[in-house]
């Protein structure tokens, strides 16, 4: 027999499926995450989310806005306490009001994968510390119960959320074209993911850009999160 030399993978040495996250909640320093349920969340994230008057917040998300809170609410419950996505509210310590959402999807404990999407942040917690720490506290669950991988997708035209998934240390994988169609528009989908050997270096930027030492007498931060995270990208999204 004719010998071939093929390629392979490395192997993966004593994985163990981590854990499914349903159930979870994940305290932090500003925000806690607790599973969303509609009794508890749907009237104040209601409320937060009409801050923004527009509706923009809603524009490559597959549902929204949301005319009333009746019908809020029926999709907080619709929503609630799935086993994919699994949702979860994004409260704020100081005041005890939840402020946005954020979820875990595509979970798969068996080959060690899981993405964060579904992120709908208030005008109230957008471009805050309470946001970055959200996002960080969902990263790191991810990758200290055992995850390989750690997905990022969104709209390819989203430019706000690909620059928001790179200052959070997503390195871009590609554009996977005509992907999906979403409120009736086609959308192609940008890739970002994080992976496990890059988790101790993304977890310093982290907590260096997290430190209380870190912000001026006005909260504005001395040392920004991508210059932390830039030199640990695999590939820039350009």
């Amino acid at each position: 027999m004719k010998n071939t030399h093929m390629e392979l993978g490395p192997l993966v040495a004593d994985f163990k499926p981590p854990p499914h996250p349903k159930g979870i909640s994940l305290d932090g320093k500003l925000v806690q995450l607790v599973p969303m349920e509609a009794e508890e969340h749907a009237e104040a994230l209601f409320e937060a989310n009409q801050l923004d008057t527009e509706g923009t917040n809603w524009a490559y998300l597959p549902y929204g806005p949301f005319a009333d809170l009746k019908s809020y609410h029926s999709w907080v419950r619709e929503n609630q306490g799935l086993e994919d996505p699994v949702f979860l509210a994004i409260v704020e310590k100081e005041s005890g009001r939840p402020l946005g959402i954020a979820s875990y999807l595509r979970i798969h404990p068996a080959e060690g994968s899981i993405e964060v999407g579904h992120i709908h942040f208030s005008p109230l917690l957008q471009r805050t510390t309470s946001a970055t720490e959200s996002m960080f506290l969902m990263m790191q669950w991810a990758f200290e119960a055992g995850y390989r991988r750690y997905e990022w997708k969104c709209n390819a035209l989203n430019q706000a959320s690909r620059r928001a998934a790179q200052r959070l240390g997503f390195s871009f994988e590609g554009i996977f074209r005509q992907m999906m169609i979403v409120k009736g528009r086609n959308r192609d989908t940008a890739w970002f993911a994080a992976i496990d050997r890059e988790w101790p270096a993304l977890k310093t930027a982290f907590e260096r850009y997290l430190d209380e030492k870190n912000f001026d007498e006005e909260g504005r931060p001395v040392t920004s999160l991508s210059s932390l995270t830039a030199p640990l990208l695999h590939k820039k999204d350009v």
